[in-house]
């Protein structure tokens, strides 16, 4: 039972640290997400008759 009462610290600090790192990671990675998504939208407004590659694949099979 000592190994248990000597242990159980560590382990729950390392959880703790994992859980705050996973957090991050996470934030990080919805922001990434989400400015891409705004910088998509701002490049559609910027040249809307641009054509995309779904147009452009669309007119070398015709």
């Amino acid at each position: 039972m000592e190994y248990v009462q000597v242990l159980a610290p560590t382990i729950v600090v390392a959880l703790i640290f994992w859980f705050v790192i996973r957090a991050l990671f996470r934030v990080d990675r919805n922001e990434r997400l989400a400015e891409a998504e705004v910088e998509r939208r701002s490049h559609a407004q910027d040249s809307p008759s641009a054509p995309t590659a779904r147009d452009s694949s669309n007119e070398s099979s015709e």
